[in-house]
């Protein structure tokens, strides 16, 4: 009986420790559990970040290449504009009406002499001031004593070049002759009024060398030959 109790004693021993071992290798593998467990969520957190890099390049991408292409229309707009001032100064230029600017009398300084040949009469000299390049589109300049139409002088139709240029040194030439009549009649003027048109707004007034008669006064057309510039009646 003894015998009996003592063999089960034994087979309940041998079970328990069969129970612990069982128990100590379940507890060895829990590491490796969790370390599986882990690894299990490893993946999920790498694909996680990898993810939210994903996301963080590609917005980061189109904000680039966005700010690339502004820089390149940037760069279009300045090199538009300067072709386009490039252009309106090129037909600034080649809009300028004819010749170039046409002298106004402000643009000119006058000097008048008295000349002996074919009875007598004014000469007067057109230079353009300093800085200025202008041209005497008209023939003709308009010529007047005093205020009246009978101090008005008729233009003879010599000389004449058209247009003159004048700048620096360069000069133009005009001759009035201020009586072309026999008479004793004749009104006396100590200055004439000169003009480079009829319109122009601004005449010079210019003090004559001695005393005029004038009666029925003529003038000559604009040239750069003095000798074209001598007033006679054909």
């Amino acid at each position: 009986m003894r015998s009996r109790l003592a063999a089960r004693s034994a087979r309940l021993v041998l079970a328990a420790a069969a129970v612990t071992a069982l128990a100590a290798t379940t507890t060895a593998c829990d590491p490796e559990d969790i370390a599986d467990a882990g690894s299990s969520t490893a993946p999920s957190a790498v694909a996680s970040a990898n993810s939210g890099g994903s996301d963080s390049s590609s917005s980061d991408s189109p904000s680039t290449s966005g700010s690339t292409g502004g820089g390149s229309k940037s760069g279009g707009s300045k090199s538009g504009g300067s072709s386009g001032s490039g252009d309106k100064a090129d037909s600034g230029d080649g809009k300028k009406g004819g010749y170039g600017q046409s002298c106004g009398t402000n643009d000119l300084d006058f000097t008048v002499t008295s000349e002996t040949q074919a009875g007598g009469y004014y000469l007067v000299t057109a230079k353009a001031k300093s800085g200025i390049t202008c041209y005497l589109d008209v023939n003709t300049p308009s010529v007047s004593f005093g205020s009246g139409a009978d101090g008005v002088a008729s233009p003879v139709g010599q000389g004449g070049e058209d247009p003159i240029k004048l700048t620096g040194s360069a000069v133009a030439y005009t001759g009035i002759n201020p009586k072309t009549t026999n008479s004793n009649a004749g009104k006396e003027f100590e200055n004439v009024i000169i003009a480079t048109t009829e319109d122009d707004p601004n005449p010079a007034e210019l003090k004559l060398p001695d005393t005029a008669s004038v009666d029925k006064p003529i003038v000559t057309n604009w040239a750069t030959n003095r000798a074209e510039a001598v007033p006679v009646i054909v």
